[in-house]
């Protein structure tokens, strides 16, 4: 099971539209918090979207901001995958962040709601 937040269906729609997905395959559902807890967190605190990294190959995200940090518990950054090209995965979002690090951009705030999956 994973645990994390799911991002909220209307803003998802309008964030899309913003910021057009590079790759054929839009994802924009979540942020990750874990995948070993198998209850829901508790409420993201001031989420936002403060950066992006594509990779040119195939993966991109938005990277998150919660409660003032983009650092996770586990040591990774906070993000919402958000387009992946035909063979990539959602989990290579990880590694390109942590292999190219990101740009700042101003994304805006986010709707999340505690969720498992």
């Amino acid at each position: 099971m994973t645990s994390g937040w799911k991002l909220d269906r209307e803003l998802r729609a309008s964030l899309l539209a913003a910021y057009p997905p590079h790759y054929a395959n839009a994802v924009g559902d979540h942020v990750t918090l874990s995948v070993s807890l198998p209850h829901p967190p508790a409420p993201a605190e001031r989420p936002r979207i403060v950066g992006h990294i594509d990779d040119g190959n195939g993966v991109e995200a938005m990277i998150v901001e919660i409660d003032g940090t983009t650092a996770r518990p586990d040591g990774k950054v906070w993000h919402i995958t958000w387009s992946l090209a035909d063979g990539r995965t959602a989990r290579e979002s990880n590694e390109i962040i942590a292999a190219l690090g990101w740009a700042p951009l101003n994304g805006g705030e986010l709707l999340l709601e505690p969720a498992v999956w």
